[in-house]
C-alpha cells in the first residue's frame, strides 16, 4: 500500500527570519519590547504592536456587540410599551427566540407543529407561575388550577429567522368556573403584532377530576391583575 504523507513546514513571520531560531527564547523576545532601539519598542502606557505590517487592532467587534445589545433592549422596550398600552399583564411577558430548526419548508415559522401553540403554552404557564408565587406556599401545591378547554389563533404575518417575539396575555370576563385569555405575539424585527390569539381556561379540580368554581385567593389575584391592566392602558393612553 502506497502511503502519501505531506510534511508540515513552519514559515516564521518575516520580522523573525533575522533571527537564529535556535537562540531565540521567550526571555530574549520580551526583552525586545524593553530596549529603545529595538523595532519591538513599546513605550509605557503604548499599545502594540508598533509594526505597520500590524495595525492596531480596532475594537469594532466591541462596538458593534454594544450597538446589538442596545437595538435588542430598544426592541424590547417597544414591545413591552406596545403590550402595556393594550393592557397585556406584564407578569405575563415571556420572550421567544425564534430558532433556526423552527422554521418548515416554506422557511417560516410553522403555525401549528412549531410555532405559536407552543409558544402561546410557554407564555401562559409562565405568567401562572408568576400568579402563583403570591399564594401562601401551602396554598401552592393543592389541586384546584386552570385547564384549557378552547383556543383560537389569528394569524398576521409569517415569522422567520432570525427575530423574537414577545408573548403577552391579559384575563378578561372573569366568571364562577371559567375565564377568558386575549394574547398577542409581537415581532420585535417587524415591530408589529403577528398573531393575535383567545383562549377559554376552565377552573379544575385535579383531585376530584371535574370543573369547579375559581379558589378566592387566585380568583382575587386575577381581579387585580385585570384593574392594573386597565388602569395603565388608560394611563398611557393619555399621555
Amino acid at each position: 500500500m502506497l502511503t502519501l504523507r505531506r510534511r508540515l513546514v513552519f514559515t516564521p513571520p518575516q520580522y523573525l527570519r533575522r533571527y537564529n531560531s535556535s537562540s531565540v527564547t521567550v526571555e530574549s523576545l520580551q526583552a525586545l519590547f524593553k530596549q529603545p532601539s529595538s523595532r519591538f519598542y513599546l513605550a509605557p502606557g503604548e499599545k502594540g504592536p508598533s509594526d505597520a505590517e500590524f495595525p492596531l487592532p480596532t475594537n469594532d467587534s466591541g462596538l458593534k456587540a454594544a450597538a446589538f445589545e442596545q437595538e435588542g433592549h430598544s426592541q424590547r422596550q417597544k414591545a413591552e410599551q406596545h403590550a402595556l398600552s393594550h393592557g397585556f399583564d406584564p407578569l405575563s411577558f415571556w420572550e421567544q427566540r425564534i430558532c433556526w430548526g423552527d422554521l418548515d419548508s416554506f422557511q417560516h415559522l410553522n403555525n401549528v407543529r412549531y410555532g405559536k401553540f407552543r409558544f402561546i403554552e410557554s407564555g401562559r404557564m409562565k405568567y401562572f407561575e408568576e400568579l402563583a408565587k403570591s399564594l401562601a406556599p401551602e396554598r401552592a401545591r393543592r389541586g384546584k388550577s386552570i385547564i384549557l378547554k378552547g383556543i383560537s389563533v389569528n394569524f398576521k404575518h409569517p415569522v422567520v429567522y432570525p427575530d423574537t417575539l414577545l408573548i403577552s396575555h391579559k384575563a378578561h370576563s372573569l366568571e364562577s368556573t371559567r375565564f377568558h385569555l386575549s394574547i398577542s405575539m409581537y415581532s420585535h424585527a417587524q415591530e408589529a403584532v403577528v398573531a393575535t390569539s383567545e383562549s377559554i381556561c376552565v377552573w379544575y379540580d385535579y383531585d376530584a377530576l371535574k370543573k369547579c368554581d375559581a379558589p378566592g385567593d387566585l380568583s382575587a389575584i386575577l381581579h387585580e391583575r385585570v384593574k392594573l391592566g386597565e388602569a395603565t392602558k388608560q394611563s398611557m393612553s393619555m399621555q
